[in-house]
Formats: structure tokens, C-alpha cells, sequence
């Protein structure tokens, strides 16, 4: 319907922008088909005139670092999931984490060092961050229990130059033989933060199976917009259901034919196993035999020699 009155006020428009009956009459003859390509070069331009402000408007609302820490968005690879795909992330969701109140120093001014190597110490990061500014309070996190490094810590600057110098060159800077990661406190500053604990946090490896996206370690991807289509473009037709039948047929198929190679190669070992115990069973017998028939045979001689003797 609403494509139906677009035609017609189209088909006004054209009729009442001329001034001679003979134009308006000529106009007003066209057929459907001709009035449905001038509508659609109509939509055609006003698309083209609207979709650079569509993209500015999203790269406008897309950053590539994350502004507020949203569990579900941290673990898309773009931030467009809708669904948690790990435990982890359901985790993290159901998380009420609140930051540690008894944390001390300026949360704007203090840096997250972390991938540290268990030796480093702290008279070594005080050395390799006190060249970029002057550090008011540092501390390197250890086990309550044990003792030993947790390999992370955080480092309180003075002002925010020595801040943003520390950020931008020490990232990657090789310590005690241990390429480190820096970057901002988050804790504090981040809207929403959940730790790794709990499922959330930034980065992580890719052996664990739980990236996290958002962060400076692993950035969003920037996310690319798919014209939506109609249901029966997405759903199976008679043909792709025939294909997917027939694909299912060879791959049991070919299941079932190399589990029966599988089986008779058990089979032939098998036998080939019980042969060779025949076999040797056989050799032992014979050899015990022969053994015993010597024995015979000596018994005997020495038998007839006692006899000549006497």
C-alpha cells in the first residue's frame, strides 16, 4: 500500500509540475511499468543521498575500544553478539562485582602492568617505568598465601604526562626476558567491569578458549551491515534438502565402510595373533619332544653299556 501511494503522488507530482494539457495528458498515460522505473530511480538517488550519513552515524557510535564494559559485547569478536556463546560469559553476566573501595591512589592516573615475568621485582619496575616520569606509588600483586608474583601489578604516576607517555611506549617492552602488556586501570575507571575471575576482563589467549574483545590487547573488529532479506532466502528449498540428503548418505556410507575395513584388519590380527601362538605352541612341543626322546635314547644307552660291563 504505502509503495502504491508513493507511485500515485509520484504520478501527481510529474502531472502537476507541467503547465501544458497536452504534457499532463501524456504524463498521465504512462503505464504502471514505466511509473514503477521512475520510482524506483527516485528511491535509488535518495538512498545514495542518505547512506553517507547512515555511515557516519554508525562510525560515529562504533569505537574500537570499549566505553563501557558490557559482558556480551566482550566476548563478539565485534561486539554484536546477542547471545553468550561461553559459560564464562553467562558467568560474567550474572556477576555483582563492585571494585575494591580499599584501594588506594588516582584510578586516572595509574597504570595496569601485567604478563610479567614470576622473578621480576619490584626495585626492577620501579627501574624500567621511573625513565618515562615520576612514580608515586607502585605495587606488584602477590599470593596471600605464598608469596609469589601473580606477574601483574600497578604503577600510580604523578601526572598524567609521565601517564600517557608510560602507555603509549611501554607496551611490549621486553622485561626480565617477558614481552609486558600496559595499559589503563580499568577497575575503577570502566563503567560496568567485571574481572577475568568472573568470566569477564579484556584480551586473554587464544588456547583458553575465552577472548575477550574491547580492549587494547584485542580491539573490536569493526562490524559490517548484511541487507536483510526475506525467510526463504535463509530456509532450504527442494533442491538443497535433496543435496544435504545425499551428502548424508555417502558420509555413512563411508562410515560404515571404514568401520568394516576397521573391523576385519581386527579380525586379521586377530587371527594372524592366535597363528603365530599356534605356531610356537607347535615349536615348543616338538622341541620338548625331541628333548625327551634324546633323554630316551641316553637313558637307553647307558642302560646297554652297564649291562656289557657286567
Amino acid at each position: 500500500m504505502l509503495e502504491y501511494g508513493a507511485k500515485n503522488n509520484l504520478l501527481e507530482e510529474l502531472s502537476g509540475s507541467s503547465s501544458m494539457g497536452g504534457e499532463k495528458e501524456c504524463i498521465c498515460r504512462l503505464s504502471l511499468h514505466e511509473v514503477s522505473f521512475l520510482f524506483f530511480f527516485w528511491w535509488l538517488s535518495l538512498w545514495q543521498w542518505r547512506r553517507p550519513r547512515m555511515d557516519s552515524m554508525m562510525s560515529e557510535f562504533w569505537t574500537p575500544i570499549a566505553k563501557q564494559y558490557n559482558p556480551l559485547k566482550a566476548g563478539s569478536i565485534d561486539g554484536t553478539d546477542e547471545e553468550p556463546h561461553d559459560r564464562a560469559v553467562s558467568r560474567a553476566i550474572a556477576a555483582t562485582y563492585r571494585p575494591n573501595k580499599g584501594v588506594i591512589g588516582d584510578p586516572h592516573l595509574t597504570l595496569f602492568v601485567a604478563r610479567l615475568n614470576p622473578q621480576t621485582s619490584e626495585e626492577k619496575l620501579k627501574d624500567t617505568f621511573s625513565r618515562f616520569g615520576d612514580i608515586r606509588r607502585l605495587r606488584l600483586v602477590r599470593d596471600i598465601v605464598t608469596g609469589f608474583s601473580k606477574c601483574y601489578g600497578f604503577i600510580e604516576y604523578k601526572d598524567e604526562r609521565s601517564l600517557l607517555k608510560a602507555h603509549r611506549d611501554s607496551n611490549k617492552l621486553v622485561v626480565d626476558q617477558n614481552e609486558i602488556f600496559v595499559d589503563f586501570e580499568l577497575e575503577r575507571t570502566l563503567k560496568g567491569w567485571v574481572p577475568r575471575r568472573f568470566g569477564g576482563g579484556l584480551g586473554g589467549k587464544k588456547e583458553s578458549g575465552q577472548l575477550r574483545f574491547g580492549g587494547r590487547d584485542r580491539p573490536f573488529r569493526k562490524p559490517f551491515s548484511l541487507p536483510a532479506l526475506k525467510a526463504e532466502f535463509y530456509t532450504e528449498g527442494p533442491a538443497d534438502k535433496l543435496d544435504r540428503a545425499r551428502d548424508n548418505w555417502q558420509w555413512e556410507r563411508g562410515r560404515d565402510r571404514d568401520r568394516r575395513r576397521e573391523e576385519r584388519g581386527e579380525e586379521r590380527e586377530k587371527h594372524s595373533g592366535d597363528r603365530e601362538r599356534y605356531r610356537s605352541r607347535e615349536r615348543d612341543h616338538k622341541r620338548q619332544r625331541d628333548e625327551d626322546r634324546y633323554k630316551d635314547e641316553d637313558r637307553h644307552q647307558r642302560r646297554e653299556k652297564h649291562k656289557t660291563r657286567r
